[in-house]
């Protein structure tokens, strides 16, 4: 997904086969287990699993493409690395077109090594970009 790329209800958009749709988004919601870059994006994508429309699958896509490129990375484990806790997270302020929520997002490290990551929709609209950021981060990483 690239970074300017905004998806939206798309109302006049032409329908699509929605147990097509959702089989995909299944089938990359297992792949976020061992390729997290994908994450934020299917996460989006989900989001119009009722009503799909052709833009919504067409976008999909571009997520089969750069797996088919990108098949043979994945995450690496160290086994010498120190036992520091670090966390990065970052946030899209009124990012959702349809309703102005945002997503926030991040990953956590121990170390060198990549222990977990998360990217959800937040609630509630949010009132500064450090809420929109900061607060599930942080509970994420306590």
């Amino acid at each position: 997904m690239g970074t300017n790329d905004k998806l939206s209800k798309d109302e006049g958009g032409e329908d699509v086969d929605e147990r097509l749709y959702r089989g995909m988004i299944g089938s990359l919601l297992y792949l976020t287990a061992s390729h997290p870059d994908i994450c934020l994006s299917v996460g989006i994508y989900a989001r119009y699993q009722a009503k799909p429309k052709m833009s919504h699958l067409l976008a999909l896509k571009k997520i089969i493409k750069y797996i088919k490129g990108t098949v043979n990375f994945g995450i690496f484990y160290t086994k010498d690395t120190n036992t520091n806790l670090s966390g990065y997270c970052n946030g899209d302020w009124a990012g959702s077109i349809d309703d102005r929520r945002s997503t926030s997002g991040g990953c956590f490290f121990m170390g060198n090594n990549l222990i977990s990551w998360h990217s959800k929709k937040q609630n509630i609209v949010s009132l500064s970009t450090a809420e929109a950021e900061l607060g599930s981060c942080c509970t994420q990483l306590l």
